[in-house]
């Protein structure tokens, strides 16, 4: 019998939602064994492709031809179990739950009536194995940090032994080591003649793992073409349709004088942050650099009162504040941007509009009566400013793409008018011209004479936009960095200075 030479084919899929055409009539063809590429800016329509070949959502056109036969999925469980796994963008895991329970969640084994936890646990064992992932089958997932959580979503995948594996970024959250593991995986699944379908806005990722590389721009198709063909000057110039000469604003900035200054910040919990100081300048970009468990994120979440700290002092402008709680913090205009969008930042089930104008209900409030006209007209505002690809202001934000998402949550705090932000991780998983857009936000607020701090994992755009880095290893800070000492050497030397 001669063999398929595509393990699945998308002829022609069309999807609208109320206001916008989110897929126009998008072709993909993917060979068994082969890593293929699925690139393009946010709102392009990758994920939402992904997710009608997933049974998430329901082609309005189009055919799916699965293994020879076409096929349309009802729901993700169905093509679960027709051998197609996907890693979404945003984790989905249940925090209350095992980690084994959240594995094999939906295919718990059983003996006779009754789930069989011996078996469950000894699955959990040899599936993580395979990722040299060394957890606790019985720990809690809400104990487990963003990164652990996302390989446990990379296991969970592989373990269905599917044909088809969707990855759409599933490097966003991962180390260098944990990165190189699931490449190694990725491997063995290629050599076993599984595909993968690789969405990533990581170019150096693209340009090393995939085999081909197929392009869209605005729900439509662009085109396909083998890995060794593109660069990622043509990739970019595809993605976007114009070349990107710059990949970081010109700055303008002055940084003045110090405007935040933080003494001996110290955890109460030993193993967290200690001895921290730093200070942060008028109009300074501070970035913040350090391997996964520098504690970066909890120091500046002690900062803003959401961590409780033992030791240490915040000035601002010279005078001790106390922050006990993140409302202390925004009195004293401090704005937290969260890693972790879907967790701890977007309101999946509200709107656009409210997830922009939440912080201001109160400003907008007159004798309790909210006025929404002044709520819509600060919603609009967001959008318009930041762009905000949106069919309307009531428009639910857990249907726009991650890039979007990411610029609600910017405009929700910049309507606020702070005078320090904190973005922890502001472009991860955003395609390169919203980064770009991001990254102009981020310039203009520093020559405005805002002071920011950006802790990233990406130490390129740490090196292109930071006027200082502060480097943190283990809970400590290590070292600082001025723009002349830059380097990724000088950074990664301090990274790795463990006790």
């Amino acid at each position: 019998m001669e063999q398929q030479q595509y393990v699945l084919e998308m002829h022609g899929i069309t999807k609208e939602f109320p206001g916008v055409k989110a897929l126009d009539d998008v072709t993909l063809k993917v060979e068994p064994g082969k890593v293929h590429a699925l690139m393009g800016e946010n709102g392009a329509g990758k994920s939402t492709l992904m997710k009608c070949l997933f049974g998430i959502y329901k082609p309005d056109a189009g055919r799916i031809v699965y293994q020879g036969r076409e096929v349309r999925f009802q729901s993700s469980m169905e093509a679960l179990r027709g051998g197609i796994s996907m890693i979404h963008q945003e984790l989905q895991p249940e925090p209350h739950l095992t980690v084994m329970e959240n594995l094999w969640m939906g295919r718990l084994p059983k003996r006779g009536f009754m789930v069989d936890y011996r078996a469950m646990y000894q699955n959990t064992v040899a599936e993580l194995g395979r990722l040299k992932l060394d957890y606790d089958p019985k720990a809690l997932v809400k104990t487990l940090s963003v990164s652990q959580i996302q390989c446990l979503e990379i296991a969970k995948a592989v373990s269905n032994n599917a044909n088809v594996i969707i990855m759409d970024e599933p490097t966003s959250s991962l180390t260098e080591t944990e990165v190189e593991y699931l490449f190694g995986i990725i491997e063995d699944l290629r050599r076993q003649g599984i595909a993968i379908i690789y969405i990533s806005h990581k170019m150096n990722e693209i340009m090393r793992i995939a085999d081909s590389v197929s392009i869209m721009r605005d729900g439509r198709m662009i085109g396909t073409w083998p890995t060794s063909e593109l660069t990622i000057d043509t990739i970019i110039s595809k993605m976007v349709g114009r070349e990107l000469t710059e990949y970081y604003p010109q700055k303008t900035n002055v940084p003045g004088e110090v405007r935040l200054r933080v003494e001996d910040f110290t955890s109460i919990h030993p193993k967290s942050f200690r001895h921290v100081n730093f200070e942060l300048r008028r109009g300074e970009i501070l970035g913040v650099a350090g391997l996964v468990g520098a504690q970066r994120t909890e120091l500046f979440e002690g900062i803003y009162g959401i961590r409780s700290h033992r030791a240490g002092r915040i000035l601002l402008d010279g005078q001790e504040i106390r922050i006990h709680h993140p409302t202390d913090a925004i009195r004293q205009k401090i704005a937290l941007l969260t890693e972790d969008r879907k967790r701890s930042g977007i309101f999946p089930a509200l709107g656009v509009g409210e997830n922009i104008y939440l912080r201001q209900y109160r400003e907008a409030s007159r004798f309790g009566k909210i006025n929404y006209r002044k709520c819509n007209r600060i919603a609009s505002e967001g959008v318009k400013r930041f762009r905000v690809k949106t069919p309307g202001l009531k428009t639910p934000i857990s249907s726009l793409s991650g890039g979007n998402q990411q610029k609600v949550l910017l405009a929700r705090w910049l309507m606020t008018d702070p005078d320090i932000l904190i973005l922890d991780e502001p472009t991860r998983g955003i395609d390169v011209g919203a980064k770009y857009e991001i990254y102009t936000f981020i310039a203009g607020l520093a020559a405005e004479g805002k002071s920011v701090i950006m802790i990233s994992s990406e130490l390129n755009e740490l090196l292109g936009m930071a006027d200082r880095i502060m480097v943190m290893c283990d809970g400590r800070k290590t070292g600082e960095l001025t723009r002349g000492e830059f380097s990724e050497e000088a950074v990664m030397q301090l990274a790795t200075q463990f006790e």
